[in-house]
């Protein structure tokens, strides 16, 4: 499907680096002492809402005909996605299927998956065999991937990367493939060049990681225009929720004391639940050769304005080390934007939230983004 790109209404007021503003439900939220974080006491409510579909992602699942399989759903997105995917259908009274493959080191992980709907599947996807083994649904989400570890095994980076790819885009040939990337693709932008990198620009990647992940982008391209297998391609950064994320690394500083370093002083961030349903949404868009989207959040954050915030809401001191770089990993969502609309979900709500998160002792992940490394070197 063809389509025109349009960019996002408040993209270029984005990126003139206003102050962050509290408004709509986080306004009166922390007006009441309260915040997001009120509304997810426990892990389980937490989950619940990121998987929690809209109404026109329903319609639109509504009009995409056949099952869905879930590469790599043992991931960080993977469940929240899942499950998203299942309650869409049957939001809709549908009893299609949902299918998650993933190896499951956590095992319980898979029942949990099984008790809301979600059929699982174990293996390792670097086997040809077991890839060739899995049924060939109709729509298929790519959302395995390797990043950190890569200077100890870039081998093994580029295996999961790009092998990978190709065994999937084979096998699945005559399916619709929305494929997970990243924005790492692109080099960085100065910070007052008015806006981020957008899908037309040409990738600049910096490290194997980044490299490989461009590797991945263009084996799908190939078997796309080869096989004519439509595919959506979705640079996504960065994805956060109360457990990890850029934010929540923040946070985690802002309240240890540690001091905040500048070096990438802006940044872009999304609520998991909406860069969930996008990619989901992405599928309706997928083509041949691929359509490319840039997923992220609207505002260029900046590092110091938001650990400023953090230290308001956590009532602690900040300290920062050196100073803000002339560029930063920046993009620009203008066309996911205009296909979808806006993120649902406040930054302000998200900032508050992930404070109230991290101050009751909130359960969060060891998995830190490393988003201020800038070498490429992960």
């Amino acid at each position: 499907m063809a389509t025109t790109r349009k960019p996002a209404e408040d993209s270029e007021a984005s990126y003139r680096g206003h102050p962050l503003t509290l408004n709509g439900r986080a306004g009166e939220a922390l007006s009441r002492g309260r915040s997001i974080g009120d509304s997810f006491p426990h892990v389980a409510q937490l989950e619940h809402a990121l998987s929690e579909p809209s109404d026109e992602l329903i319609r639109v699942l509504s009009r995409i005909e056949g099952d869905m399989i879930v590469l790599g759903v043992g991931g960080k997105m993977g469940p929240s996605l899942a499950r998203m995917i299942r309650r869409a259908f049957d939001a809709a009274g549908s009893s299609r299927r949902v299918i998650g493959v993933s190896r499951f080191s956590n095992a319980s992980l898979a029942a949990a998956l099984r008790s809301d709907g979600v059929e699982t599947i174990e293996g390792d996807l670097l086997s040809g065999s077991f890839v060739r083994s899995l049924p060939r649904v109709e729509n298929v989400f790519y959302l395995v991937g390797m990043k950190f570890g890569t200077v100890s095994d870039a081998a093994q980076t580029w295996a999961s990367n790009t092998y990978l790819a190709g065994l999937v885009a084979d096998h699945f040939r005559e399916s619709r493939i929305a494929a997970l990337s990243t924005g790492n693709v692109y080099g960085m932008v100065p910070i007052d060049a008015g806006r981020g990198s957008v899908e037309t620009d040409p990738p600049a990647p910096t490290g194997e990681y980044a490299m490989s992940v461009l590797g991945r982008e263009r084996v799908f391209e190939h078997f796309s225009r080869a096989l004519r297998t439509p595919i959506s391609i979705v640079r996504l950064n960065y994805a956060t929720e109360f457990r990890y994320g850029v934010l929540v690394d923040l946070a985690k500083k802002v309240r240890r004391g540690e001091p905040i370093s500048l070096t990438m002083g802006y940044f872009n961030a999304i609520w998991q639940r909406d860069a969930c349903e996008m990619i989901v949404r992405s599928l309706e868009y997928a083509n041949s050769p691929p359509l490319i989207l840039n997923v992220t959040g609207v505002e260029r954050l900046s590092c110091r304005r938001v650990c400023e915030r953090f230290g308001e809401l956590l009532d602690k001191d900040v300290r920062f080390m050196g100073v803000e770089s002339e560029t930063a990993l920046l993009s620009d969502p203008g066309l996911a934007v205009s296909l979808f609309g806006p993120p649902l979900t406040p930054v302000d709500e998200i900032i508050a939230g992930t404070a109230q998160w991290i101050s009751r002792g909130g359960e969060t992940w060891n998995k830190p983004t490393q988003f201020e490394v800038r070498d490429g070197k992960y």
